[in-house]
């Protein structure tokens, strides 16, 4: 049986979609809105971006901010998460002989990030090792926190694990780092729209997050929010006009973020319509739908886990949306894009019909399956996937 409310998506309907958490899904409404945003760009290209944009964006930020608990402010528009984080890695100066903590649950994108600015400044990148399967919260603060010296200066942290699907205890990690005085950059790519959360309870001195995931905005819109105290500091990865304007009615900050060259501003500016549709599908709004994500991740996971002969490899109150199992070690592949297609992926495609990735993890040949789940799934689609696993794996 189909979910209901699958009609909203434009999804190929001969394909059980399991893998929202790579790039999302844009329901068509939100498509239909960005459509919109740009036929009134086209038609007056100067009148729109030279003139109207910047009070567009403030509009846009303001909705944001409400939904993310944060100070508009303090918020700056940029493409995805990964740009967020390199623009704070590219924007603070590290020296020779600081630390800088990450987790080896990091999306490599992101760690990529880290280890390039550890080079460039000389610095040492401190790799705190969070078991997985593992029982407890308390094991993730004991391994990020035993890695922090009198040299550390940043901890990047994950909100939610790309490669395992891991909640982590957020604000207590960055409590308890910022009363050791060390900064927290929080890779929230997951986060916004999986798990409920606001910004300014978290504490972080800069989180990031995407839109285009959980939110359900067009690809391309994302988030940085930086501490007030600490915006002059940080700059986009293009610099551009903002940098040596002579306004004083508009922050650095803003000035900088929100004009780093022509570009389709049209995603930042359907935030709010995806804020919008996807809160007015279920009664509760929002609330509703990210427990009903969550619910139905979780019945997922015990589907697999039951065909499967496996235990689930952490306690139901670390997942959101998102689920990884280990499934047993497979033979050695090169990768065959940045993402890892690997023969039982493609199998699953292929000849069962279901888009869902096998990510090798933490190295090769251990591996993982990774379940999203999105309103438009159902029960139905994990039960084939589960017979589908059970017959392709050793």
């Amino acid at each position: 049986m189909k979910s209901e409310w699958a009609r909203f998506w434009r999804l190929d309907p001969a394909i059980a979609f399991l893998n929202h958490g790579s790039f999302g899904a844009c329901p068509a409404p939100v498509l239909d809105a960005q459509a919109r945003w740009r036929d009134r760009m086209e038609r007056r290209p100067v009148q729109f971006l030279a003139r109207d944009l910047e009070g567009l964006l403030d509009a846009a930020r303001r909705d944001l901010a409400a939904f993310l608990g944060c100070d508009a402010e303090d918020l700056a528009f940029v493409p995805n998460a990964t740009a967020g984080v390199n623009a704070v890695l590219r924007s603070l100066v590290f020296r020779e002989g600081d630390e800088l903590v990450r987790t080896d649950h990091e999306y490599n994108a992101c760690r990529n990030a880290l280890d390039h600015a550890a080079r460039r400044a000389g610095a040492r990148v401190v790799v705190a090792n969070v078991p997985f399967p593992l029982v407890s919260a308390e094991e993730v603060l004991e391994s990020v926190l035993s890695c922090v010296t009198h040299r550390t200066r940043l901890v990047l942290l994950d909100h939610v694990t790309s490669p395992t699907g891991l909640v982590f205890p957020i604000e207590r990690l960055v409590a308890e780092l910022s009363a050791r005085g060390v900064d927290t950059l929080v890779d929230g790519a997951h986060a916004p729209g999986m798990v409920p959360f606001e910004i300014r309870k978290v504490g972080a001195a800069y989180y990031t997050g995407n839109c285009h995931k959980w939110l359900c905005a067009p690809k391309g819109s994302g988030f940085l929010h930086v501490r007030r105290d600490l915006r002059d500091g940080i700059h986009p990865i293009a610099i551009s006009h903002g940098m040596n304007s002579p306004r004083t009615d508009r922050s650095r900050f803003l000035l900088e973020f929100d004009w780093t060259g022509t570009d389709d501003p049209s995603a930042y500016l359907c935030v709010p319509d995806a804020i919008r549709f996807l809160g007015s599908l279920l009664p509760e709004g929002w609330p509703e739908l990210m427990a009903r994500n969550r619910a139905l991740a979780l019945d997922a996971r015990r589907t697999l886990c039951k065909t499967l002969r496996i235990a689930p490899p952490c306690p139901d109150e670390m997942i959101g949306s998102l689920a990884s199992l280990r499934i047993p070690e497979g033979p050695p592949e090169l990768p065959r894009s940045p993402f890892s297609w690997n023969h039982v992926q493609e199998r699953l495609l292929q000849e069962h019909g279901i888009e869902v990735p096998i990510l090798p993890w933490p190295v090769p040949p251990k591996r993982l399956v990774r379940i999203s789940a999105q309103l438009y799934n159902d029960e139905k689609q994990y039960e084939r996937l589960a017979e589908a696993l059970a017959s392709l794996l050793p």
